[in-house]
């Protein structure tokens, strides 16, 4: 009977002298199954499954279980920067995940609930009603209090007050796209009547001007045709700037003589020649050198499409001959096994044993291949531009380079080079899944800057898409805001670095080759 008692007890003595013996978080333990458990890799997958949560908005929707989870996740994280004992380490981690599994499930209610006000919340952010400030804080409190009454099982309270903050957002949303963006129209119509400045293009500010009241009008009548009004209102947001750069252009231009003009205009063709390796053909019209750089975009543009095809071509051949190998390969063990006189278990076991060693050969290869890759990449970026770091099996790329207008979510052209880089880097590895994090300094309100990283990370997701970098489903865009910073918020130096763009790569299956 003692006999019996050690043994069940056995476990549970190797798992207490090996949380005593470790003074670090790095030595992994042992759990009441037997299994290994990592301290540090428990960490990071409990980060991974942190993040995904906030991109399927469960903090918005278990906002409190939620907290609970990332508090416990955040005890976690400091315990294994401390090097604190694994066994509270993995407490706390338990702690987060039970508290996660949770929130998802109260998720899961408020969707079927709160179906259609999520969707008016959807569309009142990508209107831009977060820049409104002080109101849309308050309905956004009083969402949160809906989702808060689904945890606390206040299922009435949801129901009586669900409808008004359904149409709290709708009104905010028509709010926004006038004041967010037909606002700042208007604004930079008046301000350039009131500077003198329509006079240089007066077509151009009439034309902006009624396609300014047209579109106020629009909204009026048709409050729900909400596509049509952001497209309308982007169109006039355009037209105004437009006609500001013309004014601006026509003001220069008439301090110019006739001949000065003209060479201001062969320059510039000249200049974007130049940079296409087009031919010099400043002795031809001017009608004449502008079809010459169409020509050579277009040129451009085929040999681009003809390469990438002849790429997926090749990855499809190399594919065809790696599978038609392998083919051949299993065939001739087989026949080996045969030759041998080896039973078909004693063949089995053999593939199995050779299988391993290919699984781990494999392996080395790709971790061998990922050091390489990293430190190409490092070297690809100038230490004003990049910090390129390795995070377990992913890359990151911080990118310290990239500049936002103030207050904007547009990619200016000095960008170009940096985000070339960056996808070179990124295309460098076999179908890889990158996240974009957006992060901004403290300076403003939270809600607005949270709303400014989502949209300054989605404008550079989208510019990876558009150049064909990756498939869309491959790349992911998330804002954090303010919530992670590297560095204190309370000098200059420290908020820029806190604005900032990362790139996080993780690898698919193999390296590119």
């Amino acid at each position: 009977m003692h006999h019996r008692l050690f043994l069940k007890l056995l476990p549970l003595i190797i798992t207490t002298l090996l949380l005593s013996a470790c003074s670090t978080a790095g030595p992994p333990v042992v759990g009441e199954t037997g299994a290994v458990i990592n301290p540090v890799d428990e960490t990071n997958k409990l980060e991974a499954q942190i993040t995904s949560a906030r991109q399927n908005q469960i903090d918005i929707l278990s906002p409190e279980i939620f907290a609970e989870a990332e508090k416990y996740y955040l005890k976690a994280k400091t315990g294994v920067e401390k090097e604190s004992d694994p066994a509270d380490i993995l407490e706390y981690i338990n702690e987060s995940r039970s508290n996660l599994q949770k929130a998802e499930e109260t998720a899961k209610i408020a969707r079927t609930m709160l179906g259609t006000v999520i969707e008016s919340r959807t569309m009142a952010r990508k209107a831009g009603a977060p820049n409104i400030g002080k109101d849309y804080d308050n309905v956004e409190e009083d969402f949160l209090n809906l989702t808060r009454a689904i945890e606390k099982n206040n299922i009435k309270y949801t129901q009586k007050n669900a409808a008004g903050v359904d149409e709290a957002y709708r009104k905010l949303e028509l709010r926004a796209i006038k004041i967010e963006t037909i606002g700042e129209v208007r604004a930079i119509l008046e301000k350039a009547e009131k500077d003198g400045v329509t006079e240089y293009a007066p077509e151009s500010f009439a034309l902006a001007k009624k396609m300014l009241d047209d579109t106020d009008q629009f909204i009026s009548q048709n409050p729900y045709a909400k596509q049509e009004m952001l497209k309308m209102a982007q169109d006039d947001l355009f037209m105004a700037r437009r006609a500001l750069a013309l004014a601006d252009q026509c003001k220069t231009i008439g301090t110019m003589q006739p001949e000065e003009i003209a060479l201001y205009i062969d320059d510039t063709l000249h200049k974007i020649t130049t940079q296409l390796s087009a031919q010099d053909m400043r002795d031809q019209k001017f009608k004449i050198q502008v079809d010459n750089i169409l020509k050579s975009i277009e040129s451009l543009s085929n040999d681009h499409q003809f390469l990438s095809e002849k790429l997926t071509e090749k990855r499809a051949e190399f594919d065809t001959l790696q599978s038609a190998d392998e083919t051949r390969i299993t065939a001739l063990n087989q026949q080996i096994a045969l030759l041998e006189g080896k039973t078909k278990e004693e063949q089995m076991a053999k593939e199995k044993i050779l299988a391993e060693q290919r699984a781990t050969e494999q392996k080395l290869a790709a971790e061998r291949k990922f050091n390489q890759l990293f430190t190409t990449v490092q070297n690809s970026f100038d230490a004003n531009e990049a910090e390129v770091y390795k995070k377990g099996d992913q890359l990151v790329i911080r990118l310290k380079g990239i500049q936002f207008p103030i207050g904007q979510a547009v990619i200016m052209p000095e960008n170009y080079l940096l985000l070339s880089k960056a996808q070179r880097a990124i295309q460098s590895f076999d179908k890889p899944s990158v996240v974009i994090e957006g992060h901004t300094d403290s300076t403003g309100t939270y809600e607005l800057n949270k709303h400014l990283s989502q949209r300054r990370a989605e404008a550079v997701r989208d510019y990876l898409v558009a150049n064909q970098t990756l498939p869309a489903d491959k790349v992911i865009a998330l804002g954090y805001g303010p919530d992670r910073p590297l560095a204190s918020n309370a000098t200059p130096d420290g908020r820029a670095i806190n604005r900032r763009i990362d790139i996080i790569l993780s690898p698919g299956s193999t390296p590119a080759q």
